[in-house]
């Protein structure tokens, strides 16, 4: 079935234990849209500046990625973002952010595209997410991210967001600031009466709680033995969990419990490189070999 997802393009640089990669592609809509296509093809809205490489398209092309909603803005900046990640790899700093075209008005959505029946809202301005989700009255499933600055300074516009969508991916902190609550499954308990039918709250290297309006699943990290750069993890495990829903056309909660796997895998690869290296010399029988692994994992 038709999927799209909005949200950024950047321009980044990674400073990690394992080394550094200057000015390399990133942002969120792009490690989604390349982690989904594995499994479906995927419509991607978002905006770039005139300065984004050349060789940046070339990389999409390597995926099944529609363009037609990708704009590069004459006149504007790409969004640039400069981080180190600390020891433990868990923790990073953000060195430098200059929003760029991210600041400014969302791209259009291409008339075709407005069939979209699965939609996922990457982390950008809760109130471009609302605009942008509104574009799509055929949506069989809405899935949002978000992170720790909208929560703070958009908190209101937020909730507005969470009535309107199926469900939200985040992360435990952000979980955790949203809600108050330090359990992080009171915490899922109270999204879920924010609106959404289901929540997956991310925990890094513990894997991820998915608490949904017909039960609770926990499924753990794929224990990876080599980890070059995270960025993207959590949008590549996003993209892998949606792009499976969408291929199957199932939203039941044992289906995304599954999405939950695959995504899980697919972002176990994603941080053996550094941005979407690993996943552009990835394939389908690469991602199958490693889930059945990871399924003997969990067999009791």
């Amino acid at each position: 079935m038709s999927l799209i997802v909005t949200g950024s393009i950047g321009i980044d640089t990674v400073h990690a234990p394992t080394g550094s990669a200057e000015e390399v592609l990133g942002g969120s809509a792009i490690y989604f849209a390349a982690a989904a296509s594995f499994f479906n093809p995927v419509r991607l809205v978002a905006a770039a500046g005139d300065d984004m490489p050349a060789s940046f398209v070339d990389t999409f092309k390597q995926f099944d990625i529609d363009l037609e909603g990708l704009e590069q803005r004459a006149g504007s900046k790409t969004f640039r973002w400069v981080g180190k990640y600390h020891e433990n790899m868990n923790q990073r700093d953000t060195l430098d952010v200059q929003l760029n075209v991210l600041g400014e008005a969302p791209p259009p959505v291409p008339a075709s595209y407005k069939d979209s029946e699965f939609v996922f809202l990457a982390n950008t301005d809760p109130v471009n997410q609302i605009h942008l989700l509104d574009q799509f009255p055929n949506c069989k499933l809405s899935v949002a991210d978000t992170m720790d600055l909208w929560i703070q300074i958009k908190s209101d516009e937020l909730r507005e967001l969470l009535s309107k969508v199926d469900g939200l991916v985040l992360n435990d902190a952000e979980a955790i600031d949203l809600t108050g609550k330090t359990n992080l499954v009171e915490a899922a308990d109270a999204i879920l009466a924010m609106g959404p039918r289901f929540v997956v709250i991310k925990k890094g290297e513990h894997g991820a709680l998915l608490k949904h309006v017909d039960g609770i699943a926990a499924l753990p990290a794929y224990p990876s033995d080599k980890v070059v750069d995270p960025t993207g993890a959590g949008d590549s495990f996003a993209g892998g969990m949606m792009g499976y829903l969408a291929a199957t056309g199932d939203i039941s909660f044992d289906s995304i419990r599954k999405a939950i796997a695959y995504g899980t895998i697919v972002a176990s690869y994603n941080i053996e490189c550094f941005s979407l290296e690993r996943l552009d010399s990835l394939t389908r029988q690469d991602i199958n070999q490693r889930l059945a692994v990871y399924s003997k994992m969990l067999a009791l």
